[in-house]
């Protein structure tokens, strides 16, 4: 039975993020096989955008993200209060399934949701949550090691956001494994499903590498026909730990035997702060190409470069160096994180996130042609199973499953993990914490209902 998703997230930007990546992969795959599809996403205007013939794009104007600019965000008052622009956009569509990929402001309509306390809704769908990154990353990345952060990603965890939904997805086991320790303890039990994310393979190739696209390269960085190009594609922010990009520059350009150029392809609010630095310590040797709108031209950097570096290691997935590796050229990335979903020491440079362990790890690339040429046709191999039309039908093939289970069905995709039951000794917690969420999302859907103007506080948890 063909069942219509609505899918809403923050983590949106027309221009950049793994996000926009994934549900435009998602609808692809969702127009060839007629399933209605809907997505959510903050945006400067109110706008509707078909595509195709059964995906649909709602944008609703939303203010700029507080930590970062280069996003927006859709706050509670845009779904709590009667006749909101998300509650229109429910009553309208009324979706079997709903997933939410946020685990701050939009999370609390899934408790809404699962408690059936929007008025205006006389259905209740399915409610998952999808975890796309760790808050605890997150939080660090934008907030510093302040006293007691951790603790307070751990309780808002397990008490906030994990109850809050039906069940998880995860797009790595790194991801998950925060989710893991939220899932001990409640009354009902949930499951959490691994799947990552994937590749476009009919863009990416080492078919792409050839000497016009190798002089077109050096030509962008203004490098030498001898120099050593690396290349770094993903977003310009905190949590991407670019230091050990531009100190690993610093370091090879002090002790390679090759000139080390790099071409940074990736735009956000850190860029001003890395230019200044790269004009000022790494001068003519660092190129900024800000966002790369043409695939075709991505596809050239990917192919035509010697080394493909990945500094973060607290990524949730990775997709850039997933399409290097896809693309032929050498990839070194730490040695942790969801990048270790694919790349591992047979197949990449997997190392400590070091300057010294990334320099060395350069180094064998440049020096080894024969282990270089081993560790890419191993990559290439693996990269096939994570091929964007595998991993949007895996992707479908889950929503039906969780909407067939929903309503009585045998489940026939099990899920990696499932949360543990509260004991007999401390069950009493998360009944106290139902009780009392539900005691307040019922006060905030009365006074959403009445139109009031003002944004209730939202309560803390939904345990049942």
């Amino acid at each position: 039975m063909a069942i219509k998703t609505l899918h809403l997230t923050n983590a949106w930007h027309q221009t950049s993020g793994g996000i926009a990546t994934f549900y435009r992969a998602l609808m692809q795959e969702a127009n060839r096989r007629g399933h209605e599809f809907r997505l959510v996403v903050p945006s400067e205007l109110d706008s509707i955008e078909e595509v195709g013939s059964y995906a649909r794009i709602y944008h609703v104007a939303a203010p700029v993200a507080p930590l970062n600019r280069f996003y927006r965000t859709i706050y509670p008052n845009q779904y709590l209060f009667k006749g909101s622009k998300l509650q229109k956009i429910l009553v309208s569509e009324r979706p079997d399934l709903i997933e939410i990929a946020d685990k701050y402001t939009l999370a609390y309509l899934g408790g809404l949701l699962r408690l059936r306390l929007l008025p205006a809704l006389d259905f209740r769908p399915v409610v998952v949550g999808l975890s796309s990154e760790r808050m605890d990353d997150n939080f660090r990345s934008y907030l510093g090691r302040i006293p007691f952060g951790r603790q307070f990603c751990r309780w808002y965890t397990h008490w906030i956001y994990f109850p809050f939904f039906d069940h998880h997805i995860a797009n790595s086991h790194y991801t998950a494994d925060e989710l893991k320790k939220a899932s001990n303890g409640h009354m009902v039990a949930r499951g959490t499903w691994v799947r990552p994310m994937g590749v476009d393979l009919g863009e990416l190739s080492p078919d792409r590498r050839s000497d016009p696209g190798r002089q077109r390269l050096l030509a962008l960085c203004g490098a030498p026909q001898d120099a050593a190009v690396l290349l770094y594609v993903g977003r310009l922010a905190p949590e991407k730990n670019l230091s050990l990009l531009f100190e690993l520059a610093e370091c090879l350009n002090r002790t390679s035997s090759r000139t080390c150029h790099f071409i940074v392809a990736g735009d956000g609010i850190e860029r001003p702060r890395w230019e200044q630095y790269a004009a000022a310590r790494l001068a003519g040797l660092v190129s900024f190409l800000g966002h790369v709108r043409d695939r075709n031209m991505l596809a050239m950097l990917y192919a035509n470069a010697d080394v493909f570096v990945h500094p973060n290691p607290n990524e949730p997935f990775g997709i850039a160096p997933l399409e290097a590796m896809a693309s032929g050229v050498p990839v070194v990335a730490p040695d942790s994180g969801g990048v270790t979903s694919y790349a591992n020491s047979g197949n990449a440079w997997t190392v400590p996130p070091t300057v010294e362990h990334f320099a060395a790890a350069v180094d064998e690339i440049l020096n080894k042609r024969t282990l270089v040429l081993e560790k890419t046709a191993k990559a290439l191999a693996i990269v096939e199973s994570f091929r964007w039309d595998k991993v949007s039908a895996s992707f479908l093939d889950l929503y039906q499953e969780l909407h067939r289970t929903f309503h009585g069905s045998p489940i026939s995709l099990p899920p990696d993990f499932y949360s543990t039951p509260a004991q007999p000794s401390t069950a009493w917690m998360p009944r106290l914490a139902a009780h009392l969420a539900q005691k307040m999302f019922g006060m905030v859907a009365r006074t959403g209902a009445s139109g009031s103007s003002q944004t209730p506080k939202l309560p803390g948890s939904v345990a049942n």
